[in-house]
């Protein structure tokens, strides 16, 4: 009896070896997916961002210059950011100004018309 309980501890044991050993065959698989799929990705990003750097005929894009690219993107965003704020308060000092100067030349206006 102990013999057959030993047989069939062995027995689920190789069951669970193989079940493993499938387990371990989908996930390399799904590694080497990811991994086609990240290089696919950070060839798109740099064609979008810098298309010069993404055609250098066969050369694999590195983790660092895709993440330099976007930094730099982000930085111009930021810049381009700050610069429209000056902008906009720069349009809305000028457009009080204009209002400013319009009353004044209502004003005139109306002192004149007083003066005739």
């Amino acid at each position: 009896q102990a013999e057959e309980e030993l047989k069939e501890a062995c027995a689920r044991q190789a069951l669970q070896l193989q079940e493993m050993g499938r387990r371990e065959r989908l996930l390399t698989a799904d590694v080497g997916r990811a991994k086609e799929q990240l290089e696919s990705f950070k060839t798109q990003v740099m064609r979008v961002c810098s298309p010069a750097a993404a055609g250098i005929a066969g050369k694999a894009v590195t983790e660092q210059q895709v993440i330099e690219k976007v930094r730099q993107i982000s930085e111009e965003n930021q810049q381009s950011h700050e610069r429209e704020k000056r902008l906009q308060e720069e349009l809305s000092s000028r457009l009080l100004k204009e209002k400013e100067v319009s009353a004044n030349v209502e004003v005139f206006k109306k002192s004149l018309q007083e003066l005739q």
